[in-house]
């Protein structure tokens, strides 16, 4: 046992230097003085540099490819420089690069010359969200005839949870969401929104990202919504979550926001608290 678990040890150590070694700059071999002689050996020869920007390339296309709105916000150039820096503390935790940048949006909101673009982190929120709802797993969406059938006393002590592919977020004070539709769903390059759509109302917006026919959709979310939203993903009952929508918003419209979540297929599965609704009855 004591020579397997040197043996891993041995391995584990060999392995961690080896990704170290991928994203270190080109020709900084001093830092690997006492890394495994193996590892030395191979960052000494010039032919490692061209596996190392291979690897690094690689990860900045993917970023590339799972974030293309803020990539057309900021232009391929600014993207790839901040893509590079990102990279290298963080290579891919998983074989797939499909949902590779889990954190990118955060790296945003902290990322000194992104400073002046304060859209960015929430746009780059909204292109992971994509990607998320995109590889959910499949699960058929709840449909409206469900609820249809229910007393009024059921629908209080039922149960909607957020479908797999449900993504929602909201925004105060700032239109994110347009900015992430033009940039993401129509063609072009817009450089900067502001400069280029000198009309943008500077207001807050919600938006409901899902997948209710196998193809990722996103539906404008009011205030009262994304608090429906979240009291359901908390394991609130619908009159539970009702009266949080109507917390955010005393006005809203809750028989028009149930049929706007479960047309855009915002959930996954329904059920009904019977004891609850024993325990209300008695």
């Amino acid at each position: 046992m004591t020579a397997i678990a040197s043996a891993s040890g041995r391995l584990r150590a060999f392995q961690d230097s080896f990704a170290d070694a991928l994203v270190v700059p080109g020709g900084m071999v001093d830092g690997f003085a006492d890394a495994p002689r193996e590892i030395a050996r191979l960052v000494a020869q010039p032919g490692f540099a061209v596996y190392r920007n291979t690897v690094l390339k690689g990860c900045i296309d993917a970023l590339q490819a799972n974030y293309p709105a803020v990539s057309r916000l900021v232009g391929d150039e600014w993207f790839r420089a901040a893509a590079e820096i990102y990279a290298r503390a963080n290579l891919p935790r998983h074989p797939t690069m499909l949902d590779y940048g889990l954190d990118f949006a955060a790296f945003l909101a902290d990322f000194e010359p992104a400073a002046e673009l304060p859209y960015l982190a929430g746009v780059s929120r909204l292109d992971r969200f994509w990607t998320e709802a995109h590889i959910a797993c499949d699960e058929a969406p709840v449909a409206a005839a469900a609820l249809a059938h229910l007393a009024t006393a059921e629908l209080a002590h039922t149960v909607l949870r957020p479908h797999a592919a449900a993504r929602w977020a909201w925004f105060d004070g700032a239109p994110i969401v347009t900015i992430w539709k033009r940039n993401r769903l129509t063609e072009g390059v817009v450089r900067d929104v502001c400069d280029a759509v000198p009309d943008l109302d500077w207001r807050a917006e919600g938006v409901l990202i899902s997948r209710p026919q196998g193809k990722v959709e996103w539906t404008a979310l009011p205030k009262a919504g994304y608090a429906f939203l979240d009291a359901c993903a908390a394991g609130g009952t619908l009159a539970d979550a009702a009266s949080t929508a109507l917390d955010a918003d005393p006005q809203a419209d809750l028989a028009a926001l149930m049929a706007l979540t479960l047309d855009a297929g915002a959930f996954g599965c329904l059920s009904v608290h019977t004891s609850d609704l024993e325990e209300s009855a008695r």
